[in-house]
């Protein structure tokens, strides 16, 4: 166990696949950016190992395996592309997933709360308004405040640095944050800046989530105190 004393100070949020039903908007509007460079990505290849990667680093990833530009210019190009199709696919369709918003409110009444998602801030700050959930979180990383994303640790890093900030007087430990998360990429990264992780299995199948504490079929299902009581006894 990566805690000594097994308490939860802190929640850490990931956003797409969690909180929000919006895996299959991302991997539609990359196919539609992508396709104007002949390149179409299947959902198998997005699903088993780009899911949870931010815009940026997807993108490099598919350029480069498809022997094409992936300079700066480009990516940002793409990225530019990519967010204002997803954008008006997102103010189009409720894309929060049942229960998501309750358990939310239901953690901020005992926890400061953070963000960490590898999609834009203005992504970010848009779903969460429309689900009128966005003042319940002190602080929010997102793709653009860290130079690399999921799977790499420092996005959760930088949001245990924040919320140290709603903690006067003493030290946040990495080991009194819960992330919570849905894919491979966001549990190596949130156990890599040293918190625990329940993952739900919205997205992936529950066998890819192994490496998480603790594993719910979704939030709806997720029953707040019986997660910290586990995670005490761990």
């Amino acid at each position: 166990m990566d805690s000594d004393s097994g308490e939860v100070h802190a929640i850490v949020f990931d956003l797409d696949g969690t909180l929000a039903d919006t895996e299959q908007l991302h991997f539609d509007t990359f196919n539609e950016v992508l396709g104007t460079d002949g390149i179409e990505l299947t959902a198998a290849d997005y699903f088993s190992r780009l899911i949870g990667y931010s815009d940026h680093d997807c993108f490099s990833q598919v350029l480069r395996e498809h022997r094409r530009s992936a300079s700066e210019a480009r990516i940002n190009d793409l990225i530019a592309r990519k967010t204002a199709l997803y954008q008006a696919a997102a103010t189009q369709h409720e894309i929060i997933y049942p229960g998501a918003a309750e358990f939310v409110q239901h953690c901020a009444q005992r926890f400061p709360l953070a963000l960490v998602t590898g999609t834009l801030r203005v992504e970010a700050e848009l779903i969460l308004r429309k689900a009128q959930l966005r003042y319940l979180f002190a602080a929010i990383v997102a793709a653009e405040d860290v130079v690399r994303g999921k799977p790499a640790p420092d996005g959760f890093k930088l949001a245990l640095a924040r919320l140290g900030l709603v903690h006067p007087g003493r030290s946040l430990a990495a080991a009194e944050c819960l992330a919570i998360e849905d894919s491979p990429a966001g549990i190596d990264a949130a156990r890599g800046a040293g918190m625990r992780v329940l993952a739900v299995a919205q997205t992936v199948a529950p066998t890819r989530l192994a490496s998480a504490h603790l594993i719910r079929r979704s939030l709806a299902d997720t029953d707040l105190n019986d997660v910290l009581r586990q995670l005490a006894v761990m």
